[in-house]
């Protein structure tokens, strides 16, 4: 979603805002501004598009002052504009705020506004934000934004400069994530870390209900009454390198060859022997066997690793699971209660309805475990427990490493949960065991193996319409390869239940409609060739994926992509690589924004 960096310090402002915003666009944006400081006035500068417009615009000879606010937005309130752009300024330029997150209550707080005297020029709920801050001044910035938050309803991290207080500012958090980096006689406040690590490793990372003074001196963080809070240094270990392409044409293609090292690097010190070890989960025996019933939520990418660990755990632990969509499982009064285990995913940790969906769960008692891979992450901070998915920044907004390591952390914690019951014979587990260990090397079978699943997209880029079928884990594999195809390639997919054809799917198959078909689950190999032969009975072009080891399904398809073997139950980590790759190709070749697709974002901060 938006993005926010503000700097104050020594250098000029506006080169380390620009920076600042290009290490966020994985967020996702559709417009840009900055606002800086000089002379007791504030200028801004704002545009549609992409970062590139904004720098157009502001030219070469830009201002030097040392202190400056940034955004990147992404449309809730008001369409994609130069007006509905960030920042936002009060009717006299005295105030810009940026802001991040849903101001529920801001049509009452516009209203009342107006009959104040003040005029708007946006669209947006941002920009109650600057008029109430006008409102309220007194002389004193920190004083008034925290007056301000009192009247605020709604997920926000905003950030405040004033030209009647040059040297300072203000920022605060609520629900939506904010990091301040400190350097040597310069700070930084952004959205995330990737935006200040160019400039400093230390951080501290803002809590909800924290406020935010930076002045060239130093920062100060309070709660939203003004008592100051003691916060712990954290320095970042990983590089900065690690945001970056290294060579790749995208980040999305580089981050698809970045699974073997996240596959292996999430099952280390997790496995000894023939043992699942999960030390961050703080759970007794007497604990984990008292659990009646199993919840995972989630939303978009992490909904589908949420479906296939659905079927593990019931497979292996013989609780039962409902897996819900993050968005409706607080409106629907779910029966949870503390015999019910919640595990939310999450890659960012961000998730804004994930997160209101932990909060409800939690609320009734449940315990929670999280799987996301951002440490120190408001779903990590919250969560009883949580499994980190040591993936890496993954910048790409279509997610690729990030589901692979999220469906090994479903498997460790189902596997964790049947050795702990004893739901799961000794034999079984060593045997996934075994086959989780050699999953590394299998993915970078598939990647070196790759060349013909780009010729394979070139057949693509007229088609209109893709279809995915499979049984069981296949049909739940297959969702996330049709999400990958829609959202970069803009061809409209859909997945199947393979079984489910001939309740009006059928209907739609032409010779024009590719299909992919999975067939991994040998248990129902079978049934699922019985619908490959349907659909190519209605002129389908067929795409198989199944195990090498399979030569059968070459006589009822057109074309095969072979896979390495494995057991059933990890065969969605490998048979999401190739459709993932295919996805990639087909956006390549039809010439999309591979890593940001028109609508989508990164991390989906607002409801």
């Amino acid at each position: 979603m938006c993005g926010i960096v503000g700097y104050i310090g020594k250098r000029p402002a506006i080169p380390v805002l620009l920076d600042g915003l290009k290490k966020l666009e994985y967020r996702g944006y559709d417009s840009a501004g900055v606002a800086v400081l000089e002379q007791d006035a504030i200028t801004t500068c704002k545009a549609v598009g992409k970062l590139a417009v904004l720098e157009e615009k502001l030219g070469t000879d830009f201002s030097q002052t040392c202190i400056g606010i940034g955004h990147t937005r992404w449309a809730t309130h008001g369409r994609p504009s130069d007006l509905n752009a960030h920042p936002h300024l009060d009717t006299e330029a005295k105030f810009a705020v940026v802001h991040n997150g849903i101001i529920e209550n801001y049509i009452e707080l516009k209203e009342w506004l107006v009959e104040q005297g003040h005029t708007f020029v946006s669209e947006t709920d941002t920009e109650v934000l600057p008029h109430l801050v006008e409102y309220f001044y007194k002389g004193d910035l920190v004083a008034t934004v925290r007056e301000v938050l009192n009247k605020l309803k709604g997920s926000f991290a905003i950030l405040v400069m004033s030209r009647q207080d040059p040297d300072i500012l203000v920022a605060a958090r609520k629900d939506s994530p904010m990091v301040v980096g400190l350097g040597e006689e310069e700070f930084f406040v952004a959205s995330d870390i990737p935006a200040i690590l160019n400039y400093t490793r230390k951080t501290y990372i803002i809590e909800d209900g924290e406020m935010v003074i930076l002045t060239k001196n130093g920062v100060e963080v309070t709660d939203f009454e003004g008592k100051e809070k003691e916060k712990q240094l954290y320095e970042v270990k990983w590089d900065a390198v690690a945001a970056e392409k290294a060579g790749y044409d995208h980040f999305m293609l580089k981050e698809i060859y970045e699974q073997p090292r996240a596959l292996r690097d999430t099952l280390i010190s997790r496995l000894e022997d023939d043992k699942v070890v999960l030390n961050e989960v703080d759970l007794t025996a007497e604990q984990l066997r008292s659990f009646r019933k199993v919840f995972i939520v989630a939303c978009g990418t992490a909904w589908h690793a949420g479906l296939v660990g659905k079927t593990l755990i019931e497979r292996w632990v013989r609780l039962p699971v409902e897996v819900d969509i993050a968005s409706e499982f607080r409106y629907r009064s779910p029966l949870v209660d503390e015999h019910t285990l919640v595990v939310v995913i999450s890659q960012s940790g961000e998730t804004a309805d994930t997160l209101a969906a932990l909060r409800e769960a939690k609320r009734n008692g449940a315990r929670i475990v999280a799987i996301t891979n951002v440490v120190g992450s408001s779903v990590a901070r919250e969560a009883h427990d949580v499994i980190y998915t040591w993936a890496g920044p993954e910048i790409a907004v279509a997610s690729t490493k990030a589901y692979t390591t999220q469906l090994e952390g479903v498997v460790l914690l189902g596997l964790y949960l049947a050795q702990t019951r004893g739901t799961l014979a000794t034999e079984k587990i060593r045997k996934i065991i075994t086959a989780l260990r050699r999953l590394p090397a299998q993915a970078q079978e598939i990647l070196d193996e790759s060349e013909h699943i780009k010729d394979l997209a070139q057949s693509f880029v007229e088609v209109e319409d893709a279809f995915f079928i499979g049984r069981c884990l296949d049909w739940n594999v297959a969702m996330e390869g049709a999400l990958k195809l829609k959202e970069i390639s803009y061809i409209h997919a859909e997945a199947y239940a393979a079984g489910e054809l001939k309740h009006g799917t059928l209907a739609l198959i032409t010779d024009k409609t590719p299909v992919i078909a999975l067939a991994t689950q040998m248990d129902v190999y079978e049934k699922t060739l019985s619908n490959i032969i349907e659909v190519r009975a209605r002129d389908a072009r067929v795409i198989g994926i199944t195990f090498k080891s399979n030569k059968d399904l070459d006589k009822s398809v057109d074309r095969v992509i072979y896979l390495p073997e494995t057991i059933g139950e990890l065969a969605p980590i490998l048979t999401v690589i190739p459709m993932q790759l295919l996805a990639y190709y087909v956006s390549v070749a039809r010439g999309c924004d591979v890593d940001k697709p028109r609508n989508l974002a990164k991390s989906v901060t607002v409801e």
